[in-house]
Formats: structure tokens, C-alpha cells, sequence
């Protein structure tokens, strides 16, 4: 009697079996759905959460690729039970605009094991409850939440299958990546990433389809393709390194799924040689996927135009008064000493820039994340810079001189009749032109440094022909020396009226360096420029004596002065500005009208669907500044921010950055300003010009919200 008593109950809890419900969240419908009718004591079976999802949309994978958001589960369930992770199927590629994100569409099952308290008594029903959170994507991102339920009767003994769900999840569960004997690893090569795996599996498999899905969205550039070389044993696969790999680092590991010929398999790739078998070191990916379409040609030619608008950037202005000085000079002097002049001022911008360019290119080789620029994100760098700027103010003051010559850098510059003075100009106009980027500049150097070398260096070398060209230009052309004033008493007035940029300039590169270095810098640097000031009136005052002397004997005075000076100098190199950056790099930073900038940030407010507004900048790039304040930070651009509802981020470059510098060279751009602006819906960005106006920025802002409609 009893028998028959329980066998009944068993039967009525099977009629009963996994009772749940499913919910409509808005673009997908969800459930959980059990691969039994119940679950005994202590046993293991697998609840899968369903999601059938309406056409054209998607939900996202564990790495949600370049954007989106992995959906979760958090469940509540009765004492002593318990529920491990997903199991994940293999992900579909889901391009978005210039973007590839990993995910899922149409329906879908993700199981989850359960596993039942040991002292669950059979004849109850367990009600497991779990919270599903959800990020459906069309041309937008709507978050979606849904609290689902599934009963499951506890039974003495193993129940069978259900039904309608036993199925479709043993298949789900065999279709899942899988363990299998693989052997991995991962190499740079250049600009790329080489990952080698051989093993049993792919003996004989069909390799042309083969794709990396990593766990960690960081490790590669989701959007390239991936390069395909078939090895006898195996396969090589050539990745865009991502943000994990930029400043010269990379991950521990390569872990993810090899999907390849209808399977996947996990594997776990570490650095180091290749394995055997693996093929050989990879293919070449296309050229657009390691840095733009531009050809050599097109390049030099935007390099060229580039460096000639760089005369007119803000960042050359103190300059540009040493060079209108150095014309003015030579203002009825015969033609052929002119041209020298002028040929020795291009010769200075040339090496210049040339000298730039290929530490630029080394530096990148090594793996540094750096850009156009780059030199003025090194604190020491800027304090000797800063020094340097105060020393040629202090010149033009006329507290000490280094001959009659106004590019002079020291009394020998001056003996060889001014030549080489004018090559240090050349020099100093490059160093302070460097943080800039002007129009076309931007997208020639970004293609540069994805080339060789001599590609690299051709390009940069149009780059100092066009900077140089207008000041040798005009020593060539008799009429407009002809139109120079004659030099006379004024010059003197003038050459005071222009120590006055050089202060401004010295000025800034302070500010910068407080910025990078913390507070404690200043005192540091203004102590160095203190003992700088004085060891130049020593000199003064040698110089004085020498013309009254008429000896031509260096004194005491002369010598302390230049010992002055090495010590100023030394003074701001060592010892290392460590501890200020790092303090500086835990401050907060202050954004006037919105947030710092990360990439999660931007890819979280892109998922929702919301316009951005992307400010990348630096303290350094006088263009940028002068944009932030004649145009970003005015009424109307903020009122159109607020008014088309956009965030308003801001990538600060001032101290080195690996993410941001990944973001520039992903568009294209070596060095700041960039902005971006993302229209509403997860539209594709727009590229500003790097001269703004208030017009541009509005009328670019308006069109990005009326994408949402």
C-alpha cells in the first residue's frame, strides 16, 4: 500500500514537472527550462535560460567584443542548493558599424548545472528564482531585465528527461566549446600578434574558417581580421594586438574559444616560441587593418600640406616672432647670405624633425604606446624644455648674449657667422611645434608609423619640408627680401617686445609639468629657472667686462655662470619625478562639463544608446587648449550639449596613456587633438576637424541626436 502510495506521488509530481514561465522583456522573450522533470537529492542537472529573441536584434556572449554586455543570471535559491556558471555556446561575429562584437541571435539556450541540496526531501518542489539582465542590441542598446521561475520536484530517484527541453540542451551542451588535447602560444611579430596551436583536432580539420574568440576583450582588436597560415600539425592565426598588449606589455595568457570547422574548442595560449607544426610565422594582415588605406604618395603629399599649416598653429606663435626677427635681420643683406640663412634654418626643421621621427619609430617598434608628441609627456623633457625657453627669453631680454644673431645658441653659434644659429632655430621651432597637429597632418602620421621605416621616415620628411618651405621660401625671392625693413635701432625694441612669447611659453610648459608631476615639481622647476636667471646675468656681467677689457680672457663670472647652468639642468632631470606623477596620476582629474574618458565608459554609453562627444586632449597641445577655450567651453556649444543630450568625455594624453593612444591609432591619428562625436542609437563616430569652430562642433552635435529618430 505504501509502494503504491509513493509511486503515485511520483507520478503527480512528473504531471507538474519544471512548472515555469516565461516573460516578455521587450525584444526578447525569457525563460528557465530544465533538461529534467525533477531532481533528486545531491544531484546535478542542468537549467538552461532561454532567450528567444526578436529578429534583427542580439544579446551578447561572455566577451561582448568592442561594445555591449555579457547577460548574467543571479539566482536565489533554497538552503543548500546550488548553481555554477554558464556554459557558454559558441558566440556568432556581430559587425556594428566599424565595430565586431560577439553574441547571439534568434534563440537561444545558456545551461547552467544545478545542483540539489543532499538533504532535499522528495515529494516537495523546489522554486528556483534567478534575476536574467539582459543588453539587446538592434541599431541601439535597450538594458532588459526579466525575474524568472522554475519549479522542479524533488524525487527519490533520478527523474527522466523532460520532454521538451532534454533535447535541445544535450545539444547545446555537445555543440559547446570542449576541452581537447591543444597546444598554444603567442608571439609579437612587428605590429602583430602570431598564436600558434597544433593538436589532434585539427589534423585533417577544415582550417579556412578558423577564428579566435578570446575571453579577455582587451587582447586583440576584435574588428581586424584575423590572418590565417596552415601549419602540418596545426595553424597560425595573426591578431591586431589590443589594449593589453600597448606600453611595450602583454597578458599572461591567450585564453578563449577556437572555433574552427562546425567545432570549438577551449585553449589556453602562453607566450613564447611558436609550436612546431603551427605553420609559419603567420600571414601579413591587409594594410587596412594595421593602419588605414593612404599609400605612400597621398601620404607625403597630406605630410607636406600638414607641415605647412603647422606655421600658423598656436603652438609655434613664440617661435614664429623669433623666425619674423631672423627676416627682419636680414632685411638688405645681399640675396646669396640670405638663402644660407634660409637653407640653414630647413636644414635645422629637417634634422629636427627627422631626429623626432625616428625615435618615434623605435619607441613603437619597442611596443611603447606613444604618438606625435610624445617627447612632451616625459616630465624631465618638459622641465629642460621649460629651461631652455626661459634661457632664449632671458637672451632676448638682454640680460646675456650669445652674439648679434637672434637664433644664436652660444657665442661659438654666433663666431660662425650665424649659420649655425639659425639651424638651432630650426631645431627649437620643431621641439615646440611637435605637440600639434594640424589638418592633414594627423591622418599622414598615423598612417606612418603602422609602414617600415624608410615608409615612416619619407613621410615625416615631407612633414619638415612643408614646415620649413614658407621661411626658405621667402629668402629665395628677391622681391619679398626687398619688402623686409632695413635693420636699425628698432630691431632692438623688437627684439625685447619678443622675449615676452618666450616667457609665456616657459610659462606653459610649467604648467604642464605641475600637471604631470604634481605640485612638488614647481618648486623644483622654479628653483632650477632661479638659478638659470642667475647664472645668465653672470654671463651678462663677463660678457660686460669682456667688451671693456677688451682681452678677450674668460673670467670667473663666465665660467660660474655656465656651471650654473649645467646644475640647473641637472637639477631637473635627477632625480626621477616618480613619486609627484604617481600622485598625480591618483588625482582626480577636472573636467569642466563632463567625465574622464575610459574606454568602458564610452563603450557603456554607446550601449545605451547614448550620444558622446569625445574630447581627446592634453595639456601640452596648445591647439587643443585653444579649442577648449574658444570653442568648447562657450555657452552655445554647451547649451547644444545639453540640449541634444550628449556626454561629454574627456581623454586626457598629458601623462602617457596605452588606452588612449590604442583609441588614436585605431583612427588613424598618431598625436591629439582628436573628437569625436557618436551619434545617439550607437551610430558611427564622426572625426571633427583638429580646428574647430563653434559652428562645426554645433551643427555636428545636432546631427548626432537626430540619429536617434
Amino acid at each position: 500500500m505504501m509502494r503504491w502510495l509513493a509511486a503515485m506521488l511520483a507520478a503527480l509530481a512528473f504531471c507538474g514537472a519544471a512548472r515555469a514561465q516565461a516573460v516578455d522583456t521587450g525584444h526578447l522573450t525569457a525563460e528557465l527550462v530544465s533538461q529534467t522533470q525533477g531532481i533528486a537529492p545531491g544531484q546535478t542537472v542542468y537549467v538552461a535560460l532561454r532567450q528567444k529573441i526578436q529578429d534583427g536584434w542580439h544579446t551578447y556572449w561572455r566577451n561582448a567584443g568592442d561594445s555591449g554586455e555579457a547577460t548574467t543570471l543571479a539566482w536565489t535559491l533554497p538552503a543548500g542548493w546550488k548553481a555554477g556558471a554558464f556554459v557558454w555556446p559558441t558566440p556568432r561575429r556581430l559587425p556594428v558599424g566599424p565595430l565586431v562584437n560577439y553574441g547571439y541571435e534568434g534563440e537561444v539556450l545558456l545551461p547552467v548545472p544545478v545542483i540539489a541540496a543532499a538533504d532535499a526531501r522528495p515529494g516537495q518542489t523546489a522554486v528556483l528564482t534567478a534575476k536574467a539582465s539582459f543588453l539587446v542590441c538592434k541599431e541601439i542598446c535597450v538594458p532588459e531585465d526579466a525575474r524568472l521561475q522554475i519549479a522542479l520536484p524533488v524525487t527519490a530517484a533520478p527523474a527522466p528527461p523532460d520532454p521538451t527541453w532534454a533535447a535541445p540542451i544535450a545539444k547545446a551542451l555537445a555543440a559547446a566549446p570542449r576541452s581537447a588535447a591543444l597546444t598554444a602560444a603567442f608571439a609579437r611579430r612587428g605590429q602583430a600578434v602570431a598564436l600558434g596551436i597544433v593538436g589532434g583536432p585539427l589534423k585533417g580539420a577544415d582550417v579556412r574558417d578558423a577564428y579566435f574568440y578570446p575571453y579577455d576583450s582587451t587582447v586583440i582588436d576584435h574588428a581586424k581580421p584575423q590572418g590565417l597560415d596552415r601549419g602540418p600539425a596545426g595553424l597560425t592565426l595573426t591578431l591586431v594586438p589590443g589594449y593589453a598588449f600597448q606600453g611595450g606589455a602583454q597578458p599572461k595568457a591567450l585564453a578563449g574559444v577556437l572555433a574552427i570547422d562546425g567545432k570549438a574548442y577551449e585553449l589556453t595560449a602562453a607566450p613564447g616560441p611558436l609550436p612546431a607544426g603551427a605553420g609559419g610565422l603567420g600571414p601579413p594582415l591587409p594594410k587596412a587593418a594595421l593602419g588605414g588605406s593612404l599609400s605612400l604618395l597621398p601620404a607625403a603629399l597630406f605630410a607636406f600640406l600638414g607641415g605647412l599649416i603647422l606655421n600658423l598653429m598656436p603652438c609655434v606663435f613664440p617661435v614664429l616672432a623669433m623666425k619674423a626677427a631672423s627676416l627682419a635681420a636680414h632685411g638688405g643683406r645681399e640675396q646669396a647670405q640670405a638663402r644660407r640663412h634660409g637653407l640653414a634654418f630647413g636644414a635645422g626643421v629637417l634634422a629636427a624633425f627627422l631626429a623626432l621621427a625616428a625615435a618615434l619609430i623605435a619607441l613603437k617598434a619597442a611596443g611603447a604606446a606613444v604618438g606625435w608628441g610624445f617627447q612632451l609627456q616625459s616630465p624631465p623633457v618638459v622641465a629642460v624644455l621649460a629651461l631652455l625657453m626661459t634661457a632664449v627669453a632671458l637672451n632676448l631680454s638682454g640680460v646675456f648674449e650669445v652674439g648679434t644673431s637672434l637664433q644664436g645658441a652660444g657665442s661659438s653659434l654666433a663666431a660662425r657667422g650665424g649659420l649655425a644659429g639659425d639651424v638651432f632655430t630650426g631645431v627649437l621651432a620643431v621641439v615646440v611645434a611637435a605637440p600639434c597637429t594640424a589638418p592633414f597632418m594627423g591622418a599622414a602620421v598615423g598612417w606612418a608609423l603602422t609602414q617600415p621605416p624608410a615608409a615612416a621616415l619619407a613621410v615625416f620628411l615631407a612633414l619638415g619640408l612643408g614646415f620649413a618651405a614658407p621661411f626658405v621660401a621667402v629668402t629665395f625671392v628677391p622681391g619679398l627680401l626687398a619688402r623686409l625693413p632695413r635693420p636699425g635701432p628698432w630691431m632692438e625694441v623688437f627684439r625685447r617686445v619678443l622675449a615676452f612669447p618666450m616667457y609665456a611659453a616657459a610659462a606653459w610648459l610649467v604648467w604642464v609639468l605641475t600637471i604631470q608631476a604634481g605640485e612638488a615639481a614647481l618648486a623644483r622647476i622654479l628653483a632650477a629657472a632661479i638659478v638659470l636667471a642667475f647664472a645668465a646675468w653672470l654671463l651678462g656681467l663677463e660678457q660686460r667686462r669682456q667688451a671693456v677689457a677688451a682681452d678677450g680672457r674668460r673670467g670667473a663670472l663666465g665660467l660660474l655662470g655656465v656651471a650654473l647652468v649645467a646644475v640647473a639642468t641637472v637639477a631637473v632631470i635627477s632625480p626621477p619625478y616618480g613619486q609627484g606623477a604617481a600622485r598625480a596620476q591618483a588625482a582626480p582629474r577636472a573636467d569642466l562639463a563632463g567625465s574622464s574618458y575610459s574606454p568602458e565608459k564610452l563603450a557603456a554609453l554607446r550601449a545605451d544608446g547614448k550620444p558622446v562627444f569625445v574630447n581627446y586632449t592634453a595639456a601640452w597641445c596648445v591647439s587643443c587648449q585653444v579649442n577648449d577655450l574658444v570653442v568648447l567651453s562657450t555657452r552655445p556649444v554647451a547649451q547644444a550639449m545639453k540640449r541634444d543630450g550628449f556626454t561629454y568625455l574627456k581623454a586626457d594624453w598629458t601623462r602617457r596613456d596605452p588606452a588612449i593612444a590604442a583609441e588614436l591609432a585605431r583612427f588613424g591619428r598618431a598625436g591629439v587633438p582628436l573628437y569625436l562625436v557618436y551619434g545617439a542609437g550607437g551610430a558611427q563616430p564622426v572625426i571633427l576637424p583638429a580646428i574647430l569652430t563653434q559652428g562645426v562642433v554645433i551643427h555636428a552635435l545636432d546631427a548626432g541626436a537626430a540619429k536617434a529618430g
